[in-house]
């Protein structure tokens, strides 16, 4: 049914939107793709009478669904035009846009006497199937000029899976090589090489629920994302990717063993150690949609393992926030060297460890448990026999905001500032801060790669994540009919209360995949001393600048026409 909503109105309507290819060239482009290129229009169009200046009518049985499933990432997932934060299907500078109130989907005010406008939906995708797709999408860009942006699952904190005008290139379906969406493989050994591994190889578009459960069947664990529609082989792996189990196995770059991808000169290359080993280098945390189309990613897996589950949690009030958190900051070292990973904030926590015995586990709680029991709160210490039994648990039943507009700020923070009093009370006052005076709530991911043993240099992601317990995360946010000054006020408040947390935290960096839209010297936060030879792997690969991104490397700057809808 939502494929013909994308499919029911005439390509007229866009025509204002700005793109250097023929009619004859589209045609030619849908006939060399057998039937994969699509038109597209905004996820909320049905709902509205007029779509791109023409009057449609609306359509309230489709309308009705998507009102349904408009905060489900279920729902918005399997299809094209939607975003997990909606801001990114808008042209936030100038406000045209096609959404849907997202605290309330029926509210009528949101379509009546408003138009949909296409906003930053590609108005053309092509559902990508195969190399061959790619090869033919990467050609007919080079010839026509016409921008490409590359989406997965959608789940894009950065804006970096569409952009205004330009084609949309689909990896929800693409298949893996051998015409399977995912194989686990007891003894892999990767092309050139001569050692063997346990690894699953995935398709480019598998999320991690589906992902999560084949690992589960196979009697192993694969480290991944905290939400089921993060694409494992796309941006999540090549911006570093952390998980809650990152603290002992690693990022998701530390445990890729191989790539398959297309570039952009439509070569398709095995990357590894031994094959293109400097394209290896890059794509384990240089970032994806800049250096090629990866096709599948070939990742290690460990035994299936027993978790340690520790789920805390109070009714957060001024009162009780700023002295929760100074037991988080005051315990931050000491969980780190035990294993701990999770996610916490002034209201709880909900973490997981490998290495503890139950035993172990509550002992090393019990000062979060003491606090939460004298605010009332609930406390759950249980060990769970596998990474899906505990994704399953905890994990879905408490998914993060959907389908409303949201921005993020982050930093990685280092070590040595849970290393002495004064760096432990600098990090209390600023969250406090946070959450009095700024009414933003943190949320702390442990997720760094604290006890891992890397080898220096391997990856291209910034170095702060080896030195690193805490990716801080804080969010903004803003309602469906926010103006332009409303918005821009939200980005400035998470810039400003970025720069607080820069300035504790002189020399470290922050998470590509999550950190600030307008990051200061984010080449230097995000890759560290890594970027020039990134820009210059970038440049060989990549010479004519066919791919590009907000903030990615190489990326053409803001003035650029791709980012005309960035404020």
């Amino acid at each position: 049914m939502f494929i013909s909503i994308l499919l029911c109105h005439s390509l007229a309507a866009f025509a204002s939107t700005q793109v250097h290819a023929t009619p004859e060239q589209w045609t030619a482009l849908g006939r060399d793709l057998g039937g994969r290129l699509h038109t597209a229009l905004p996820l909320s169009s049905p709902c509205f009478a007029t779509v791109n200046g023409v009057d449609v009518g609306r359509n309230e049985t489709e309308c009705a669904a998507i009102r349904q499933g408009y905060t489900s990432p279920s729902f918005r997932s399997p299809l094209f035009s939607p975003r997990m934060f909606p801001q990114w299907e808008t042209c936030q500078r100038t406000s045209q846009k096609c959404l849907l109130d997202s605290n309330q989907p029926n509210n009528s005010a949101a379509w009546e006497g408003m138009d949909c406008e296409q906003g930053s939906v590609s108005p053309r995708y092509v559902r990508l199937n195969n190399a061959t797709d790619v090869q033919i999408a990467f050609r007919f860009a080079q010839e026509t000029g016409v921008m490409l942006s590359i989406k997965a699952s959608g789940h894009d904190y950065k804006g970096r899976s569409g952009a205004p005008g330009s084609l949309g290139l689909w990896i929800r379906i693409l298949i893996s090589s051998n015409s399977c969406q995912m194989t686990y493989s007891p003894d892999f050994v990767p092309e050139g090489g001569n050692i063997s591994y346990p690894v699953i190889t995935a398709g480019a578009g598998v999320p991690f629920q589906d992902l999560y459960k084949f690992a589960d069947v196979n009697n192993v664990t694969i480290v991944g994302g905290y939400h089921q529609t993060i694409a494992a082989s796309g941006g999540w792996v090549m911006g570093g990717g952390h998980s809650i189990l990152s603290p002992v196995f690693g990022l998701g770059v530390d445990r890729v063993l191989q790539f398959r991808i297309v570039t952009p000169d439509g070569q398709i290359r095995v990357v590894n150690e031994f094959q293109n080993p400097d394209l290896f280098w890059a794509l384990r945390g240089g970032g994806a949609g800049t250096f090629g189309l990866v096709l599948e990613s070939t990742m290690l897996v460990e035994p299936r393992m027993k978790l340690q589950v520790a789920s805390i949690h109070f009714n957060q009030t001024r009162q009780n926030a700023g002295p929760f958190l100074e037991i988080l900051v005051e315990q931050a070292l000491k969980w780190s060297q035990e294993g701990w990973g999770g996610h916490m904030s002034p209201s709880g926590l909900i973490n997981v460890n490998p290495l503890l015995t139950l035993a172990q586990a509550k002992r090393s709680m019990r000062p979060a448990v003491d606090f939460a029991l004298s605010q009332n709160g609930t406390v759950v210490i249980e060990e769970l026999p596998s990474w899906q039994a505990f994704f399953s648990k905890y994990v879905l039943a408490a998914e993060s905001a959907i389908g409303a507009p949201t921005i993020q700020g982050t930093r990685l923070i280092p070590a040595q500032n849970f290393a002495s009093d004064d760096g432990k009370a600098s990090l209390v006052k600023i969250f406090t801060t946070m959450f009095n005076e700024f009414n933003i709530s943190m949320n702390t991911v442990v997720g760094t790669p604290f006890l891992f043993n890397s080898t220096k240099g391997a990856t291209s992601v910034t170095p702060a994540w080896r030195k690193s317990i805490w990716h801080l995360a804080f969010h903004g946010a803003w309602t469906y009919n926010a103006t332009v000054e409303d918005i821009r006020n939200q980005y400035e408040l998470v810039s400003n209360i970025n720069q607080m947390l820069r300035d504790i935290t002189p020399g470290s960096g922050a998470y590509f995949n999550e950190g600030d839209v307008h990051e200061p010297d984010h080449e230097q936060s995000f890759w560290g001393d890594n970027y020039p030879a990134l820009l210059e792997i970038k440049r060989k690969y990549d010479p004519y600048g066919l791919l590009d991104c907000w903030q990615c490397v190489g990326w053409k700057g803001p003035e650029d026409e791709r980012y005309a809808c960035y404020l």
